[in-house]
């Protein structure tokens, strides 16, 4: 541990006063014992006065004129609280994804409204019934009918009445009600009138009964936090299988021993649902926090969290730093998403971020999937972390029904439609029947692949066997490493000219379905329908309630949604996220059919299937066909460990922003200098630079270079050395981001 000179502290925690630390000199008998998060006291202004303050970083490094430096004067003898935690967490994600201190603290401290919050004020009788008959009597007497009414008021609500009502039912003044406070009459009380998000519209729902792997998952990992381990596990369970009974127990053992919980979901979409079957369970004392909420909800639901009026908070990426006092419990669902990966600077994982909170608190994590993420069972096949299987649906019922069709052979055969002729005769009959069908384009990473209808042949780097993008100017470009070549208008492979990239959208499917099925009532769910706030509650709501036939979307529609009615769907285009630019291209195919196929027969009647596909030989589709993850596991990590790519290896990515593009260039090469230099004599590869997939972005230009090794520390290292590096460079304008294990090319 870095003993250092200097302690940059902030003395408020608020985000709008963090632009602005200030720095004290750590004294010799405090050195070594003071890091980030560890709350002092500090003298503070022209009158010193003694403030308390929190530590955000430790340096060798002085900002000012080290005479005006004052010491630090003492460390705070308070326990840690939910501050410190929040700033020790910064420090680490500022350490290990490389950012500021700054933008780290934003992140993960909480928002705090400035308007001041609303209050909640009622009136309380202080007297004896025996008391109050002499007062009515009085009050009469003497014509004091307002007095008269608020006592009768009062005694026919038990003693307390909402203020509201008493200056607006019963027509009494604020003069009258202060007047009766001085005498000791009644007292005027008032509570702050938190906003709650979450709708409690619902029934109370019991607790199911588990099965008995789900009760054995719940006590183990119960019997293991009660006995001191906190440790990290995987639930593996297939679509349907009862993951959030579990989590439910879980939360419901938590509760019991005085601990809170933290649910992630991948989506803002899952929301709704999700919300849902906790408030049945848990009531009032569930919230959400995310994105779409008004700030005041926001902070709202933060300090209702710190005031502990909270067991449960369900929400996004961000609700992870919801600042609970007494955390038990991280539950991750859908774990495999790459959404919980920040795209903004610190580009944090939350998976690997809630095990470091987690480890500040005593607290467990669990993460649940149907296809977990490569990392994760990785960690599992090693004995890192300890792996549970749900085998079973919940509901009894078996898998649907998977068909795999060639959309070669079906355009071999005539027919150029968007829809197979499997899935336009199933979709018919289910019309018929009064069931319920979904479509899902699966458009991730459709920009800029090119592949060959007629055989399947798709474009591809032959270095790091990603796909070519294409790009103006006739050039397909690998944005790993450079390699540049022609664009084809022949298939290389068979000769074909229906060779090119593939252009379809969500409405487009949406038109041919209202013309080759117009008596069906159809839902579309995508970017440009979910933009209003409660855009994608309606949109689910109305499909749960049958009010819809057809529900067509992007891949926000398969995860985590739980419709009995559905029988059928249809899976257009496959391949459009198999042949992505991106070595996770396989792994988000398997995880989206699955994921997809997980919709159908989760009710009573049977599901069923349609896979369109142009490569139906590819181990994504053929394990996903038949839910096979161990399977698809099996061969996927194979083809890592010879590409050296994650997990079996780590990757680093170097992202430099820029608005000259040759000077962006300039540096993406001086720092792949550094970078080579660095790795000379070490494993440590060297990827670019190269111009990234998406070049310019509002006139920034942008270049990228990678770094793989199978030490994560040495990939740190090179990142410490290039900010070092970077610090030297006075005066320079280009943003440099650091992202470890990319969930997207750059």
């Amino acid at each position: 541990m870095t003993q250092g000179v200097y302690a940059n502290v902030i003395v408020d925690i608020s985000q709008e006063k963090l632009d602005r630390p200030f720095q004290y000199r750590i004294p010799d008998e405090l050195k070594g014992k003071i890091t980030a998060g560890t709350a002092v006291i500090v003298p503070f202004g022209a009158g010193n006065r003694e403030l308390a303050a929190y530590v955000t970083e430790v340096t060798d490094r002085a900002e000012i004129d080290p005479a005006k430096i004052k010491d630090i004067l003492q460390i705070s003898e308070k326990r840690p609280t939910v501050e410190t935690n929040q700033i020790r967490l910064a420090g680490w994600m500022k350490e290990h994804y490389g950012s500021t201190m700054i933008a780290a603290l934003k992140t993960v401290l909480p928002v705090q409204q400035k308007n001041k919050t609303p209050e909640r004020r009622r009136i309380r009788l202080l007297v004896g019934r025996d008391e109050v008959a002499k007062l009515l009597e009085e009050y009469n007497r003497k014509h004091q009918s307002a007095r008269a009414r608020l006592v009768a008021g009062l005694l026919d609500a038990d003693g307390v009445l909402p203020y509201e009502k008493a200056i607006h039912e019963l027509s009494v003044t604020l003069s009258v009600i202060r007047a009766m406070e001085q005498k000791e009459i009644v007292r005027i009380e008032s509570e702050t009138a938190y906003r709650n998000p979450v709708n409690r519209e619902g029934r109370h729902r019991e607790p199911v009964v588990l099965s008995t792997a789900q009760r054995h998952i719940a006590e183990d990992i119960l019997t293991e936090y009660r006995s001191g381990h906190h440790g990290t596990y995987l639930i593996h369970g297939i679509t349907g299988s009862g993951k959030t009974e579990v989590y439910m127990e879980l939360i419901q053992g938590m509760i019991d021993l005085g601990r809170q919980s933290i649910v992630l979901i991948p989506e803002i979409g899952l929301t709704y649902q999700t919300v849902s079957r906790f408030t049945q369970r848990f009531g009032q004392r569930v919230s959400v926090l995310h994105s779409r909420l008004s700030i005041g909800e926001r902070s709202d639901q933060c300090e209702r969290a710190r005031r502990g009026e909270i067991d449960v908070m369900i929400g996004p990426r961000s609700a992870l730093f919801t600042p609970f006092e007494k955390l038990g419990l991280i539950i991750i669902d859908e774990e495999q998403e790459s959404s919980y990966k920040s795209e903004p600077v610190p580009k944090y994982h939350a998976r690997e971020t809630a095990e470091e909170l987690a480890s500040y608190y005593g607290a467990s994590v669990v993460l649940g999937s149907a296809t977990p993420s490569m990392e994760s069972y990785y960690r599992a096949e090693k004995g890192e972390i300890k792996r549970y299987e749900l085998t079973e649906r919940l509901t009894g019922g078996s898998l649907p029904e998977v068909y795999v069709e060639d959309l070669r052979e079906e355009l071999e055969k005539g027919n150029r439609s968007i829809f197979s002729r499997r899935l336009q005769k199933l979709m018919e009959q289910k019309l018929a029947a009064g069931e319920q069908i979904m479509l899902f384009l699966n458009r991730r990473g459709y920009a800029g692949f090119v592949s060959c209808r007629s055989c399947g042949h798709v474009m591809k780097c032959p270095h790091c066997d990603v796909s070519l993008s294409e790009h103006r100017g006739g050039r397909l470009v690998c944005h790993y490493c450079g390699y540049e070549q022609p664009a084809v208008d022949r298939c290389p492979s068979c000769g074909s000219k229906y060779i090119s990239g593939f252009k379809a959208g969500t409405q487009q499917v949406e038109d041919l379905v209202h013309k080759r099925f117009p008596q069906a009532r159809v839902l579309r769910m995508d970017a440009d329908t979910t933009r209003k706030k409660d855009s994608y509650q309606e949109i689910l709501s109305s499909f749960e309630r049958q009010e819809a036939d057809i529900l067509i979307g992007t891949q926000m529609i398969v995860k985590g949604h739980d419709f009995p009615g559905v029988t059928l769907v249809g899976i257009l285009a496959a391949d459009l996220s198999l042949h992505a630019n991106d070595y996770r291209a396989g792994e988000r195919t398997f995880q989206l059919l699955t994921q997809a196929a997980g919709r159908a027969g989760r009710g009573s009647s049977p599901g069923q299937v349609v896979i369109q596909t142009y490569q139906p030989e590819h181990h994504s589709v053929r394990f996903a066909a038949k839910q096979d993850y161990r399977g698809f596991y099996q061969e996927e990590i194979v083809y890592r460990e010879l590409m050296e790519y994650p997990p079996s290896s780590h990757m680093l990515a170097v992202l430099v922003l820029s608005g000259d593009g040759e000077k962006g260039e300039t540096l993406a090469k001086e720092l792949a200098e550094q970078a080579e230099a660095f790795a000379a004599g070490t494993p440590l590869r060297i990827l670019g630079p190269t111009p990234a997939s998406v070049g310019r972005v509002s006139d920034i230009f942008r270049h990228v270079l990678y770094a793989k090794c199978r030490e994560e520390r040495t990939l740190i290292a090179l990142k410490d050395r290039l900010e070092a590096f970077l610090d030297k460079k006075e005066g320079r304008k280009e943003i440099v981001q650091f992202d470890f294990d990319p969930m997207n090319l750059y």
